[in-house]
């Protein structure tokens, strides 16, 4: 692997995660953020890769592991940020976001032999990871987010420029308390998990919301 990318907004209150806004209060939210954003990186930290980007909203803090480089997001949509990631590598990259704190280095170790991209769906119906060994910011733009079929439509842009798409598990994204809950019970031993069992409200029953899935953040 060339490069690995992740794209994430700095955790502060207010400003990330704030479809966790109630039950949780806006500095819980971003706690729970920028626990997620910590086991993420270093996940990533852990996997093999020539250079590892982070692609921030924001400023570094603390929870920034060595080894990084760190790249302002662009202006625009979601589409447009996602691309403009792309856009500076010159050789394989696998993207993903701040969302997803239980991914592993195992799953982020993808091989390019056979295959031209990777593709990996949320379950709320987005994308959590996206793999192209031939980075093209135009496979990215105009593809709608936060919409239910945002995964479906950007993997058939890959299939429609006769790429060779290869699937990676399907994960769920951290996106509302009962994610969140979901997510920290299968990574019980990370910094999310701890983070969560610490809030006040982890323990009170919650309903399923209604999902809007996007891409990785």
């Amino acid at each position: 692997m060339n490069t690995l990318l992740v794209i994430a907004k700095e955790p502060r209150p207010g400003r990330v995660k704030t479809r966790l806004t109630p039950p949780f209060t806006p500095e819980e939210a971003a706690g729970l953020a920028q626990a997620s954003l910590a086991d993420t990186l270093h996940a990533v930290a852990a996997t093999p890769a020539a250079r590892r980007v982070l692609v921030l909203d924001g400023a570094p803090g603390p929870w920034l592991p060595p080894g990084f480089d760190v790249v302002a997001q662009c202006a625009g949509g979601l589409d447009e940020r996602l691309a403009q990631a792309f856009a500076g590598c010159a050789g394989p990259a696998l993207l993903i976001g701040m969302d997803t704190p239980q991914v592993t280095p195992d799953l982020l170790t993808v091989d390019f032999a056979g295959c031209d991209a990777w593709f990996g769906p949320a379950q709320d119906g987005g994308f959590w990871a996206l793999g192209l060994a031939c980075p093209d910011p135009a496979l990215l733009r105009g593809v709608p987010m936060s919409t239910p079929m945002t995964g479906a439509v950007q993997r058939e842009r890959l299939v429609a420029a006769g790429l060779r798409v290869r699937d990676l598990p399907r994960l769920r994204d951290v996106d509302t308390a009962p994610d969140a809950r979901a997510v920290a019970a299968l990574a019980p031993r990370g910094r999310f998990a701890a983070r969560l069992a610490r809030c006040p409200v982890a323990a009170a029953p919650v309903t399923e919301p209604v999902s809007r899935p996007a891409g990785p953040r």
